[in-house]
């Protein structure tokens, strides 16, 4: 006999059956020398030429390698947080999405990056670009928040 099943909600649901961030090997550290001083805007001082210490950038950007990931920006909705078209987001998935924070999240089928905010009881993803809505956050909303915003690294 066979069982008979009640129609399913259309949910998305992402598994991932290998980590997004975990290398074949860990990478070796690449250091880079860091100055001491800090860049004058205004007139340069001859005196702060000497160097501090080597810097590990994925020591310095990275704090849970194993909950981290890489993911590139497109649009302009984000522009009042410093994030442009074309920058790369550090995004770590082990760090709780709490009001203020800025999340990416898959919103019906499609990532989208913006700013978790709470107000008045009700929950938004906030655009910081005064030309782009806010979207509320309701029941019938497909969306599953992939993880924080840590750093942005933005080309000049």
């Amino acid at each position: 006999m066979q069982e008979k099943r009640e129609p399913k909600e259309n949910k998305m649901l992402i598994v991932f059956t290998t980590p997004l961030t975990t290398p074949k090997k860990e990478p070796r550290p690449l250091t880079l020398p860091l100055f001491a001083g800090k860049v004058t805007a205004g007139f340069p001082s001859p005196a702060d030429d000497y160097i501090e210490k080597n810097l590990d950038l994925n020591e310095f950007l990275i704090q849970n390698p194993a909950a981290t990931f890489f993911v590139r920006t497109q649009g302009e909705s984000m522009l009042g947080a410093g994030i442009h078209p074309n920058d790369i987001l550090i995004v770590d998935r082990s760090l709780e999405a709490v009001p203020g924070k800025i999340v990416i999240c898959a919103l019906n089928s499609e990532l989208t990056v913006k700013r978790l905010a709470k107000t008045n009881g009700i929950w938004q993803l906030k655009a910081e670009n005064p030309n782009c809505a806010d979207i509320v956050i309701h029941d019938e909303l497909d969306m599953v928040i992939w993880g924080v915003v840590t750093n942005v690294i933005h080309a000049l």
